[in-house]
């Protein structure tokens, strides 16, 4: 059983290591100075920069899907970059009580990477635990700019993108809530809850879905029931995939 207490922000971050790899942050100098930083890439795909970080990933998880269509790898691409952002910043604010900032110029982002050796955040600066800073940390730092990064590129309609940015959101909170409980910090669990569902009505994610407990049913899809071998997602507003409209809820 993992006790979980809250503790200064320290350099390390390792209050998120009992948590495992999407809550993980690494911190200090990247393995490679070479890798990007976020707002670089945020920044790099918009120029038409043949391949960037961004694009990298987006093939690399078409690859791995086996899917040709560029726009569905794009919004998977996007759900799991925004997991790894929201669990390392929901983590931080429900154990420690503080956030590091996140700013995209901190980040260094591996994109041939998975978590956690994908995020290095090269200096800890702490701020507020609170939801309003983890609104301006991670929507208005990095899933806005991302989302326009890559509906320039891929078209994902702006709907699916906010809802994969409250299921990322959701799906976090709802591990962190298990580990919280199972680690005898109800107080923890309860914090974890009253942040996400500030978070939830950001005016960002106002109507992208509903969350009833722990469980969230979003108000679009993700597309990945247009992988080869794909369904539908557990919060998914489908109950099986679609079969008439190809485009259907993407929005």
């Amino acid at each position: 059983m993992v006790l979980l207490l809250l503790v200064d922000l320290d350099a390390d971050l390792a209050a998120l290591r009992p948590l495992g790899g999407f809550f993980l942050l690494r911190t200090g100098a990247p393995p490679r100075s070479t890798l990007p930083s976020l707002a670089r890439t945020y920044a790099d795909i918009k120029s038409d920069v043949y391949e960037n970080s961004l694009t990298f990933r987006v093939r690399k998880v078409a690859a791995a899907l086996r899917t040709p269509e560029t726009r569905t790898a794009a919004s998977i691409a996007h759900q799991g970059l925004a997991s790894r952002l929201w669990s390392a910043a929901l983590g931080c604010a429900v154990l420690y009580g503080r956030v590091p900032d996140l700013d995209a110029r901190l980040l260094r982002w591996d994109a041939d990477g998975g978590a956690p050796d994908d995020l290095w955040l090269t200096e800890v600066r702490p701020l507020p635990g609170d939801a309003g800073t983890l609104a301006r940390t991670v929507l208005d730092g990095h899933l806005e700019p991302l989302a326009e990064a890559l509906r320039t590129r891929y078209g994902p309609a702006a709907g699916l993108l906010r809802g994969n940015a409250a299921s990322a959101l959701a799906g976090a909170a709802r591990q962190l809530e298990l580990r919280t409980r199972a680690g005898g910090r109800p107080d923890l669990a309860a914090r974890t809850r009253d942040l996400t569902a500030s978070l939830l009505g950001h005016p960002y994610l106002t109507g992208t879905g509903t969350l009833t407990g722990t469980a969230f049913r979003r108000r679009s899809c993700c597309l990945y029931y247009r992988v080869p071998g794909g369904g539908v997602c557990g919060d998914c507003c489908f109950t099986r995939p679609p079969r008439s409209s190809p485009h259907a809820a993407s929005g």
